[in-house]
């Protein structure tokens, strides 16, 4: 379980890592919103993705 919950976070954490790259174009001066804001996504989203396949209660 415990693994589980780290490889989920651990994807969130290399999604937000690489999608600023992808977002921005060099010089916008939007990277520190823009990384925090598809951060937050990631992590809801792996959180639902976890909440919905791997709970078990």
């Amino acid at each position: 379980m415990k693994k589980t919950i780290q490889g989920i976070l651990g994807g969130a954490l290399l999604l937000a890592g690489t999608t600023p790259a992808l977002a921005n174009a060099p010089g916008g001066g939007y990277e520190g919103i823009t990384s925090l804001y598809y951060g937050t996504i990631a992590i809801i989203l792996a959180y639902g993705a976890y909440d919905i396949f791997f709970k078990k209660e």
